[in-house]
């Protein structure tokens, strides 16, 4: 298996400077949908019912990640690092906006959904670029001591940077629009979502279309790891929820909200060779790319899956 996925490290994606240009806009397009749902007033709402909100930012912030890590470590005589790296970015991405739709579906507790989706967001042009630096490199650190694996450069500053220029911006301004023009907010709100997601997929299709073949032919095995993986998530938020015996409606929002990664935040990220240069990493991080992209398939997949057994769940 170890062997079999070693072929999608080299696969690299060059989109130009003016195709990177494109990209750009894309995701900013996105968290500017995205941020279209944040309203200030949720954040005033935390101070009078902080428990569920603060289960849930601990969860996403803390738990998923480290459990990520626990099992990447578990995993390492059959992954490989860069495999283990995908795994941790898509950890420490927030949560994804679908996230609010499938919370519904489940009878959840959308209020909490939604907050949950807005604080994420909201931070996550810190604590992505932290989360992911702190559990790479401890995990490149333990897995360098085991074998002969080179010491990866893994990036802060440079991520920190432009998560700020491309995150931050359109989270500002999306958050300031829907203050400022909550009527063409409401009307703009969800075809902007609609949109952003048919970006999103149209831009993976592109992406990864020259490297089909080599994806159908380790399928089954990034199939398994996301299972897993996903799975994990799932679990984290569901007894992250039960554990701190919260209301039920609030437990089913704090599994979707878990288990519903921005994957296409993190793959925007690899995109970018000012975060992941190719002269630094060798070209060799396809692996990332690879569980990055299908976890933005297949989240959706069990998201509709858990949705379904909490509707028929009393």
């Amino acid at each position: 298996m170890k062997e079999q996925l070693e072929s999608l490290n080299p696969v690299t994606i060059n989109f130009g400077e003016s195709g990177m240009m494109i990209v750009n806009i894309i995701l900013a397009f996105v968290m500017f949908g995205i941020a279209l749902g944040i309203k200030l007033q949720t954040f005033k709402d935390l101070i009078k019912k902080p428990k569920s909100v603060i289960v849930g930012v601990l969860l996403q912030w803390i738990a998923l990640p480290a459990i990520t890590f626990l099992i990447a470590l578990a995993l390492n005589p059959l992954i490989t690092p860069m495999i283990a790296l995908g795994m941790i970015l898509v950890a420490s991405c927030p949560g994804g906006n679908i996230s609010n739709f499938i919370s519904s579906l489940s009878k959840g507790n959308v209020e909490l959904s939604v907050s949950l989706t807005a604080i994420t967001t909201a931070a996550a042009p810190f604590v992505t670029p932290f989360n992911f630096f702190f559990w790479s490199s401890l995990y490149t650190y333990i897995v360098n001591i085991k074998s002969d694996i080179p010491m990866l450069v893994i990036p802060f500053f440079p991520m920190l940077e432009q998560i700020l220029l491309l995150l931050g911006l359109p989270i500002v301004l999306g958050i300031l629009f829907a203050h400022y023009f909550p009527k063409t907010t409401k009307k703009i709100n969800k075809p902007a979502q609609y949109l952003s997601i048919l970006l999103f997929m149209g831009m993976v299709i592109v992406s990864f279309a020259q490297n089909f073949q080599i994806f159908i032919d380790n399928i089954f095995y990034v199939f398994f790891i996301v299972l897993l993986h996903n799975a994990s998530a799932l679990a984290v938020g569901y007894f992250g929820g039960r554990l701190s015996k919260l209301p039920q409606n609030d437990v089913r929002s704090l599994t979707i909200e878990v288990g519903i990664q921005n994957s296409g935040l993190g793959l925007i990220l690899l995109f970018n060779p000012a975060i992941f240069p190719p002269e630094i990493w060798h070209g060799h991080y396809g692996g990332m790319l690879f569980i990055t992209a299908w976890w933005g398939i297949w989240h959706i997949i069990s998201g509709l899956c858990v949705a379904y057994f909490f509707r028929r769940k009393s």
